[in-house]
């Protein structure tokens, strides 16, 4: 184990395991990294996981003494605060920190596998400022569920006096410079392959409120010949989450639209890996339709996708194979490295928040465009225009050609997720039959007889119409998602809406 450091001197230290940190702090790993209030995620916290990340790391030998570890963050007010801990972790591990700044997390992900040294992201992606998170990267890409609990089980060392008895580190750290290569070798990924300016003609708006990739999406975009108009950007948080979109970015996005004559509007989440597209006429994509559109233009053979994704991906006949996961990155990546290891070509992967990751060098634009395993924002929408361009078709013209099958989602905010658990315990029992009949007790007065229940992740049930409720707690906060398909727009959305109402009743009994 690593031993912490201060001038050159051995210094004494509590021993903390990092699962019971776990459950002291309430900073746990959820669907994608390690989550929590922001007021929780004090700097002996974030200094304690991180030196557990890279102790976990140095174990295996996956990083040695005196390697860089690249760091970067969003625009949250804690950010900066989180990113000084995380760094001050980094030094007493005896490795380097490379501050890359504020850019987005595929950004410092492709960045840090291209150098192949590790990467921590401090960020709480689409979820309210009063919350943040850490991601980390290995060297060869995101952690996946085995790396957690490597993690869970470390026990590290915490130097008297680097802390005050409010957690707060007693000294304050300086973070080293901004170091400006992996913002410039995020664009050039995508620069690189379109040389010919492809989306000359092309009238974009970026909506840039407070995503860390705001001004690259600009950049970008202007690079491959659009005309890009920023639009709605914010010096305060905005939670913009791509499966949950504002009422407020929805009405936005049609009055830009109408008022510019757009061919689209783009944007991402805070920390620019979960993308937004809308049509001609302002209204978004769903994540999972968009997904659908962008591994068609890459010609993908094999798709790995959570079970919570649009069933068109397998209607439509594009695509050799589809493997349905689990609802997380860290699933999808498992299962698109299982397709590798089967031999399969153009493996990729998209969720129903946007994110599309690539296991196998594509192409784009007629150029090879290296594997990035990580959600990435920039992907979607410039393979959604090279498509439109491709087939003479406005965007709103390709979801046509899809099967026409219609998602919506919402969430229940502030929902305990042991209430979540025990409602829908009832679902989950070894008797088939058992569960058919609470689904039915529960939701077919609504929605009918059911004929299929997936516990692949919460409780997906399929009703004989065909219609889909999907209902589970999240992995990132204290919320009930639920997720519906139909044969239309507005009977999902009523779908959801029903569901979500009969979720409420749950909680109402139980205040």
């Amino acid at each position: 184990m690593p031993i912490s450091t201060k001038g050159g001197k051995r210094m004494c230290g509590e021993q903390i395991q990092i699962g019971t940190l776990m459950q002291q702090s309430g900073v746990k790993f959820g669907t994608s990294g390690a989550r929590g209030l922001a007021d929780a995620m004090g700097d002996r916290v974030c200094y304690a996981y991180t030196l557990a990340f890279l102790q976990s790391l140095q174990q295996r030998e996956m990083v040695a003494h005196g390697d860089t570890v690249a760091i970067a963050g969003d625009f949250r007010p804690s950010t900066p605060r989180i990113m000084a801990a995380v760094a001050m972790a980094i030094e007493a591990a005896g490795l380097r920190p490379l501050n890359c700044g504020f850019i987005p997390t595929p950004a410092v992900a492709a960045y840090a596998m291209a150098q192949g040294i590790a990467a921590i992201m401090v960020t709480g992606s689409h979820i309210p400022d009063d919350r943040n998170g850490i991601k980390f990267y290995r060297p060869d890409g995101e952690i996946l569920k085995d790396d957690e609990a490597h993690i869970t089980s470390q026990r590290v060392k915490i130097p008297d006096d680097m802390f005050g008895d409010n957690g707060q580190a007693a000294t304050p750290y300086t973070l080293p410079p901004i170091e400006p290569a992996a913002a410039t070798h995020y664009q050039r990924r995508y620069t690189d392959c379109c040389p010919d300016q492809p989306l000359s003609g092309f009238q974009l708006g970026v909506y840039q409120h407070s995503s860390v990739a705001r001004d690259l999406l600009v950049d970008i975009f202007r690079h491959l010949g659009a005309d890009v108009t920023p639009l709605g950007r914010s010096e305060t948080f905005i939670p913009v989450d791509t499966e949950a979109i504002r009422d407020e970015d929805v009405a936005l996005a049609r009055q830009w639209s109408e008022a510019h004559h757009f061919d689209a509007i783009i944007s991402a989440d805070g920390d620019g890996d979960r993308p937004l597209i809308s049509d001609e006429h302002g209204c978004w994509l769903r994540g999972d339709v968009a997904g659908i559109l962008c591994a068609r233009y890459l010609q993908a053979q094999v798709i790995a996708t959570p079970v919570s994704c649009n069933s068109a991906v397998e209607l439509c006949g594009w695509f050799q194979q589809i493997k349905r996961t689990r609802i997380g990155s860290p699933y999808v990546i498992e299962a698109m490295a299982q397709a590798l290891a089967a031999g399969h070509d153009a493996v990729v992967g998209y969720e129903a928040n946007g994110g599309f990751l690539t296991a196998t060098p594509l192409t784009l634009h007629g150029h090879s465009l290296d594997p990035l395993p990580t959600r990435d924002a920039v992907i979607v929408p410039l393979a959604i225009l090279l498509l439109a361009k491709q087939k003479s078709l406005p965007i709103s013209q390709l979801i046509e050609t899809l099967p026409q099958r219609f998602t919506y989602s919402g969430r229940l905010k502030n929902f305990p997720t042991s209430l979540s658990q025990a409602q829908l315990s009832a679902l989950h029992s070894s008797d088939h039959s058992a569960n058919i009949a609470a689904a039915e007790q529960l939701f077919g007065e609504q929605f009918g007889a059911v004929t299929g229940i997936d516990h692949t992740d919460g409780v997906r049930i399929t009703f004989a119409s065909g219609e889909i409720a999907h209902l589970r707690p999240s992995g990132n906060a204290p919320e009930l998602r639920c997720y519906n398909e139909a044969g239309s727009h507005a009977r999902a959305e009523e779908m959801n809406r029903i569901c979500l109402a009969i979720a409420e009743q749950w909680r109402s009994k139980h205040s």
